[in-house]
């Protein structure tokens, strides 16, 4: 049985007015394992370019402004206090209610492959003095203690994983035992979404909302 080696998980914890400007030479390197790299098993797929990562992103700030977000993450319970990790969190577009949902005595990790996603939270956490963001530039692995997050907020990034299995089991380590995983994904269906998540019997249905899926743990 291959076994996976933790490496190049990066926290960024972040200083008010402090920016740095990543370099292509700072991209993770893959993770790797005894035999092949994981990048040569593809498990989740090269950040997109910096042309079309900043195109995406100002289609999200309409789609945003038009669809605000916050209705989505009232559908996931978020509590005052909770630790919640943003997994494929882009270019930000929940980390500031998340932030503000959690309040000062909770914490959100916003986790991208990307780099230039991560800065880009990053300064907006700074500019609006979001003092409860860290930031983890990762292709896979959270480096997050086990059995410590409350909620993964997992929206409209399934579908760009090629072994979608080994995130899953991540994200099901990271989750308290009561912990949820809300998750959405406009580019599968709902038959799609099902088998996906429940596939591997780590997660099992909760509730269906109106925007997303929320899962819990499947401890039978």
């Amino acid at each position: 049985m291959k076994t996976f080696r933790r490496q190049n998980i990066r926290h960024v914890n972040l200083k008010i007015g402090l920016k740095k400007k990543l370099s292509a030479r700072e991209r993770p390197e893959p993770l790797l394992n005894q035999g092949p790299t994981i990048k040569e098993e593809n498990i989740t797929e090269e950040p997109v370019s910096d042309f079309r990562f900043h195109a995406t992103t100002l289609l999200f700030k309409f789609r945003d402004f038009f669809f605000p977000r916050r209705k989505i993450l009232e559908e996931a319970g978020i509590k005052p206090g909770f630790k919640i990790l943003d997994y494929g969190c882009g270019s930000g577009s929940y980390i500031r209610d998340t932030s503000e949902m959690v309040g000062p005595s909770g914490k959100v990790y916003a986790l991208d492959i990307n780099p230039v996603a991560v800065e880009m939270v990053r300064h907006l956490a700074s500019i609006k003095q979001l003092k409860n963001i860290e930031t983890i530039l990762s292709d896979y692995n959270t480096g997050l203690p086990g059995e410590s997050l409350d909620i993964v907020l997992f929206y409209d990034t399934y579908h760009t994983l090629n072994k979608p299995e080994l995130v899953m089991k991540e994200l099901h380590r990271v989750l308290k035992p009561d912990g949820i995983l809300s998750f959405s994904d406009h580019h599968m269906k709902e038959e799609e979404i099902m088998e996906g998540v429940t596939r591997k019997k780590l997660f099992k249905l909760k509730k269906k909302g109106k925007r997303t899926y929320s899962f819990k743990k499947d401890e039978d």
